[in-house]
């Protein structure tokens, strides 16, 4: 496997973080959470206590890459390539990798509710063999799920008609846009489908935590959700849409802690925070200062120090101020994949900097070490 970003890293002293020092979870009544009529079913946890640090040095696992190791191997193949990962990213001090289980409507993990995803085309479980290699080297892993993005056109035409995301397709619950297929948050049972995934993979499988990334509105364009709007009775539609996804959040972080109070729920926020206001209807602010929706914020600050509209010094201090509230950590998310590579997004002063300056990382977590933030989490 590719050694992309662990070089730059390694020079630096990454073992500071000390596990959080847990007791056994003890046993909750199983609850029903009602949310504007629709019910989620909530199973008492089964007394596993999960393994979390109070300053993460993570990885992220995305689909995208799970054809070097996933697809077409067997699951000796699938383990080895899994396993020589996780022991890089543990001799460089990752403590936290984040593994992708529902990326697109579908399941890397053993789902009732889901399909498998295209990649799994092996007799074992992913995740399963993820949480036995990672606990083995003392490595955290949490179950990360797009809420909302789902199959193909092409994908979802060639799904069982039983399957529920399909079925909403045709009653707009799930919307086409471009070749793509995306739930609609302003539906209290979208919002308990995405919650129920949480719960079925923290009641089958011993995993930390649940992560969500920045999957919130695909589109700021009004007419995703006029009907809907329209027949809600408000008058603003930001305002409408944050709250969707408010609820969609609260949702998720309740269910994950009636699972048990030490199971951790963070989002991966895109870096820009106006961005994440006037693109996804991503309440950051509110997340962040406001107890009850997160254990922590993870934004994507993929933004070198020649950035010509946001540089990273400068969003590392926005993020900074904006995590406010008790209990609420502040990690911030780099981008190792753009070491070496041209920023074309980044302005004509930034556009070459991953090129002509091989310390920008390396300085990125230096600061972020310095800085208020608990950690940082690579994206390769």
């Amino acid at each position: 496997m590719k050694r992309i970003f662990f070089a730059a890293a390694a020079a630096l002293s990454l073992f500071s973080c000390s596990a959080q020092n847990v007791s056994e979870v003890s046993a909750e009544p199983p609850t029903m959470y009602v949310q504007d009529g629709a019910q989620l079913d909530i199973g008492a946890p089964e007394g596993y206590v999960p393994l979390n640090y109070s300053c993460q040095h993570g990885l992220w696992l995305p689909y995208m890459h799970f054809e070097d190791y996933m697809l077409g191997r067997s699951e000796e193949e699938f383990r080895a390539g899994l396993r020589e990962i996780l022991v890089q990213a543990q001799a460089d001090g990752i403590n936290t990798v984040y593994f992708h289980v529902h990326p697109c409507g579908d399941a890397y993990y053993q789902s009732d509710i889901f399909p498998r995803g295209v990649c799994w085309d092996g007799d074992y479980d992913p995740l399963a063999i993820a949480l036995e290699e990672a606990h083995s080297l003392a490595i955290s892993v949490h179950a990360w799920l797009n809420p909302l993005r789902c199959q193909t056109q092409e994908q979802m035409s060639a799904l069982p008609e039983t399957f529920i995301v399909r079925q909403w397709t045709a009653d707009g619950r799930a919307k086409l846009l471009g070749e793509r297929w995306y739930l609609d948050p302003s539906y209290p049972e979208v919002r308990v489908l995405v919650a129920q995934c949480a719960d079925e993979i923290l009641s089958r499988y011993d995993v930390d935590g649940i992560h969500i990334d920045d999957y919130f509105y695909p589109t700021a364009d009004p007419a995703f959700d006029a009907a809907e709007f329209a027949a809600s009775g408000c008058s603003d539609l930001a305002q409408w849409r944050l709250g969707n996804i408010n609820s969609l959040v609260k949702l998720l972080y309740d269910t994950v802690k009636s699972n048990g109070s030490r199971f951790l729920f963070g989002i991966s926020p895109q870096g820009n925070i106006s961005a994440d206001y006037s693109t996804q209807f991503a309440d950051v602010r509110l997340w962040g200062s406001s107890p009850g929706y997160c254990d922590y914020l993870l934004p994507q600050i993929y933004y070198g120090f020649r950035n010509e509209s946001l540089p990273f010094d400068t969003a590392l201090a926005q993020w900074e101020e904006l995590v406010s509230a008790p209990g609420v950590s502040l990690v911030a998310g780099l981008a190792a994949y753009k070491v070496g590579k041209e920023d074309q997004w980044a302005g004509e002063s930034g556009r070459l900097e991953w090129i002509e300056d091989s310390t920008v990382l390396s300085r990125e977590i230096e600061m972020v070490e310095s800085s208020s933030a608990d950690g940082y989490a690579l994206y390769r």
